[in-house]
This record gives C-alpha cells, sequence and structure tokens, in this order.
C-alpha cells in the first residue's frame, strides 16, 4: 500500500512533465520575438552605420537575405541536424521540414514549433555576425552562398556540439546562450574571411570611419535589449535561471561600455561613441556562455574584463596586426566568447563567495576540471570554425568566380554596383 501511495504522489510531477506551461511558453514567445529583433533591425542598423554611406544598404540587404536563407535551411533540415538525436557529432533528418512536429508536439514544457523557432533567431543571427568581417567588398553573391554552405557545415555541427547532445555536452561543456556556438564560430569566421578577401582599398586612413554613428547607436540599443532574449530565453523557461541571466547579461553591458569608455578617455582624451557601444557590445558577448551560471558580482568582473581585454585586442589586429575585420568581429565576439566561456568555468564555481555561481557541469566537480573541458570546446570551436571556413571561402571563390567586388566597383560602393539603389538620396 505505501508503494501504491508513493506512485500516485509522483503522478502530479510525471503528467507536469508533459505538459506544456503557460509562463513558459509565454516568456519564451516574448524571447523568440527579442533575438530576431536583435538582427532585423538591430544588428542591421548596427552594422549600417559604421560602414561608409556608399555601402550602407549592401550591409542591410546582406543582413536581411542571411535572415531569409537562413529560416529555410533552418526548416529543411537545420533543426534537425542540430537538436536530432544522431550522434556525437551531428543530428540526424528524422525531423526534416519538421516532420512528425504539431501544434500540439512539446519540446519540454514548451510547443516544440516555439522551440523550433526560438532557436531558429539563433541560427539567423550567427552568420549575419560575419557580415562585419568582410563588409564593403564581397560579392552579394559570395556572401549568400558562403553564409548558406557556413551555417550548415559549421554552425549546425557546433550546435549539436553544445545543445543538441553531443560529444562537448556529454562531458559537462558550460555555453548557457553561444559563447561558442554563436560567438566564437561567427568571429572566427570573419578573421578568416578578412584574411581570405584581404583588406579595403584605402584600408587605415581618414575614409574608413563609419558614415552615421546615430544608426550605430540606434542599432546598439535594440541589441542591449534583444539580449535579454537572447540570455535569458535560453533558460527554456520563465524561472529564476531566466530572470538571473537577464540580471547578469545588464551589468556586463553597462560595465563592458564604461570601462571601454574610461579606456578611451585615458588615452585619447575623450570618449566616443563608437566605443562606448562597442564595448557594450564586448560586455554582451562575454557574459552570453556564462550568463544562466554566475552571479551579479562575476558579471561585473566579467563585464570589466570584457572591457579591458577586447579594447586591446581590437587595437592589436587593426593597428598593429593591419587586419582589415571591418566591424571588428572577432576581437568583440570571437575573443568575447573565448574569455566568456572561460570565465563561465570559474565563475560557476558554488565556493567563491560573493563570486559564486550555481555548480558545474557534467561529472565536473572542480574549477580545474570544468576549465579542462572548457578550454577543449574552446580550442575544438576555434579549430574547425577556421579550417571549414577557410575551405569554404576557396570553394565559393571557384564558383563565383573571385569572392571579391572589382576593384572600381568597390571604390563606387556597392550600394550601386550590386543592387543599383542608393541608401541616401541627397
Amino acid at each position: 500500500m505505501r508503494y501504491l501511495l508513493t506512485i500516485l504522489a509522483l503522478l502530479p510531477s510525471i503528467s507536469l512533465a508533459n505538459t506544456q506551461d503557460t509562463g513558459d511558453t509565454a516568456w519564451i514567445l516574448t524571447s523568440t520575438a527579442l533575438v530576431l529583433f536583435m538582427t532585423l533591425p538591430g544588428l542591421c542598423f548596427f552594422y549600417a552605420g559604421l560602414v561608409r554611406s556608399k555601402n550602407v544598404l549592401s550591409v542591410l540587404m546582406q543582413c536581411f537575405s542571411i535572415a531569409c536563407v537562413a529560416s529555410l535551411i533552418w526548416l529543411i533540415a537545420g533543426y534537425s541536424l542540430a537538436f536530432g538525436e544522431g550522434n556525437g557529432f551531428i543530428g540526424d533528418f528524422s525531423k526534416a521540414f519538421l516532420n512528425g512536429v504539431t501544434k500540439d508536439s512539446l519540446s519540454g514544457t514548451l510547443p516544440e514549433p516555439l522551440f523550433f523557432m526560438f532557436q531558429m533567431t539563433f541560427a539567423i543571427i550567427t552568420p549575419a555576425l560575419i557580415v562585419g568581417g568582410f563588409a564593403e567588398r564581397m560579392k552579394f553573391s559570395s556572401v549568400l552562398l558562403f553564409c548558406s554552405a557556413w551555417l550548415v557545415l559549421v554552425y549546425l555541427p557546433v550546435c549539436h556540439w553544445v545543445w543538441g547532445g553531443g560529444w562537448l555536452a556529454e562531458m559537462g561543456m558550460l555555453d548557457f546562450a553561444g559563447g561558442t556556438v554563436v560567438h566564437i564560430t561567427a568571429g572566427v569566421a570573419a578573421l578568416v574571411a578578412a584574411l581570405v578577401i584581404k583588406n579595403r582599398n584605402g584600408y587605415g586612413t581618414a575614409s574608413m570611419i563609419p558614415h552615421n554613428l546615430t544608426m550605430t547607436m540606434g542599432g546598439a540599443g535594440m541589441l542591449w535589449v534583444g539580449w535579454f532574449g537572447f540570455n535569458g530565453g535560453s533558460a527554456v523557461a520563465a524561472n529564476g535561471d531566466a530572470a538571473m541571466a537577464m540580471l547578469v547579461t545588464h551589468i556586463s553591458a553597462a560595465t563592458g561600455a564604461l570601462t571601454w569608455m574610461v579606456i578611451e578617455w585615458i588615452k585619447y582624451g575623450k570618449p566616443s561613441v563608437l566605443g562606448v557601444v562597442t564595448g557594450m557590445v564586448a560586455g554582451l558577448g562575454t557574459i552570453t556562455p556564462a550568463s544562466g551560471y554566475v552571479g551579479p558580482a562575476a558579471a561585473l568582473i566579467i563585464g570589466l574584463l570584457a572591457g579591458i581585454i577586447c579594447f586591446y585586442c581590437t587595437n592589436l589586429i587593426k593597428q598593429k596586426w593591419k587586419i582589415d575585420d571591418s566591424l571588428d568581429v572577432f576581437p568583440v565576439h570571437g575573443v568575447g566568447g573565448i574569455l566568456g566561456t572561460f570565465l563561465a568555468g570559474i565563475f560557476c564555481s558554488t565556493e567563491l563567495g560573493i563570486f559564486s555561481g550555481y555548480g558545474f557541469g557534467g561529472d565536473n566537480s572542480s574549477i580545474a576540471e570544468q576549465l579542462q573541458v572548457q578550454l577543449i570546446g574552446i580550442g575544438a570551436t576555434f579549430a574547425y570554425t577556421a579550417v571549414v571556413s577557410f575551405i569554404l571561402l576557396k570553394i565559393v571563390g571557384l564558383i563565383t568566380k573571385g569572392i571579391r567586388v572589382e576593384r572600381d566597383e568597390e571604390i563606387q560602393g556597392l550600394d550601386i554596383t550590386s543592387h543599383e539603389e542608393r541608401g541616401y538620396n541627397l
């Protein structure tokens, strides 16, 4: 009789595990809209303001078109390859075209179509971030072909490794919202693209300055707000994890922005709008992998380190190494993703006093063990992304007969030469 009562007592919890939670659903519906808002129009405006006026439409067009292409790839097979069972490296085709998924299908406490859509927004923004590495000089056809192939061959496998039950997930890798999956992959791909396609004509001169920082500031604000869905939504529930993720996201963003601003103020005598928004993005990208595992005091340190390290990495890449990663994708997103993924392994510890986090992943029980896993994840993601991105760029170059526009087209501007339109008719 006692065992029967025990079983009956468990029935409500068993039932709840297979029941849609309306609170969770409402929050992820909101988060999905917020993350898509990060790309359309947030990233579009952020990037468009940073290029010259003759290329503003080309950047908007690239980000917008990538969103469309990525959505279809995600439907056709992307979701299935990322989150299907498959093996440790890649998923399977069991849910291609959302086969077997109806409006009543569940993924945890969410309708599966909603989980599908939420994850789609991450697949949209990641290749769109890469645009900043080759802005103002890549053929539109090459952009679409490269980003499509890259999404399939880089993003989907890494997503499966970390979030789809792949080999890094089995090791206990900590990446709450995309330090490896989004920021390291996009940052490394942007760096490789910048090296392959080489610098813009006139790089390093005053002619390269952003044409509309007002637009960039507006886009930055959209990114900041949208990031609450990016990180908070990654809890996949309306709970304390989501609330804490939102809080630490905000603290890190504010700290990163202020840190970058102060460094510029001391180094150059005046703080800049470009600097404060870049520092904000550095803070956001760096907290992303750690956002579900750390508290606000740790977020303060993470934002501070993001502002300092990403600032000096940006100067190193652009001024010393003369690499034209046009919109600083690698030093901000790539370095931020690496730094945040590493720091997640430290500040997740429950034994750091005010800086304590919420525990380790998998079977790991110490900072040293967790850091080993984090470093393996960082190294594997970096190396795999770099190699595959380089090969894809070379193949795309052969298919499109060169990935870069002609010199006279670049001088005239991609708005006219690629799209026969102008961003400003004054």
